[in-house]
């Protein structure tokens, strides 16, 4: 098969991939995460048996490979706000107690594992960054009272 014809076979899935399911999740962080678990972690390879069987595996990963580094980009050129906002909403969704959620976040980093294989490393670090202070906003958001402690003056020694 040459490549004209396979690169258009793997542009169709991807926005078959877009239109079928990333339209229906809410917000960039649930694609990112969606399309991270379509992806084996032991060899970076995306499986997809509906999107395999109507085009093959190998164009359906390097579609669902196609959409997750497009979907990686859009979340990197987000607002800490928008950031945020979307971390907020997501965490909402997964019906875990706010504390349990931001706890597990901070200590395993889940997002780590939602970046492409091929992300610029310096895209990922900004990302990883604007996570973690997205939690921090989120559990000063939470905690409002720690803000306060944190905020008030110290007197020192001598006074």
């Amino acid at each position: 098969m040459s490549s004209l014809p396979r690169r258009l076979d793997v542009q169709e899935a991807a926005e078959d991939v877009r239109h079928r399911t990333l339209s229906e999740l809410p917000r960039t962080l649930d694609r990112l995460i969606y399309l991270a678990s379509m992806r084996d972690y032991n060899t970076g390879l995306y499986y997809h048996d509906g999107l395999a069987a109507r085009f093959s595996q190998e164009v359906a990963c390097e579609a669902l490979a196609d959409c997750h580094r497009e979907v990686f980009r859009q979340l990197v050129a987000c607002s800490l706000e928008n950031v945020v906002c979307q971390m907020e909403a997501y965490m909402k969704s997964t019906h875990t107690s706010p504390g349990e959620f931001l706890a597990a976040w901070r200590k395993l980093e889940p997002y780590r594992v939602a970046v492409p294989v091929e992300a610029d490393p310096l895209s990922a670090q900004l990302l990883f960054s604007t996570f973690k202070i997205a939690l921090a906003i989120l559990e000063a958001r939470l905690n409002p009272r720690s803000r306060e402690s944190d905020a008030s003056p110290h007197q020192s020694p001598g006074r």
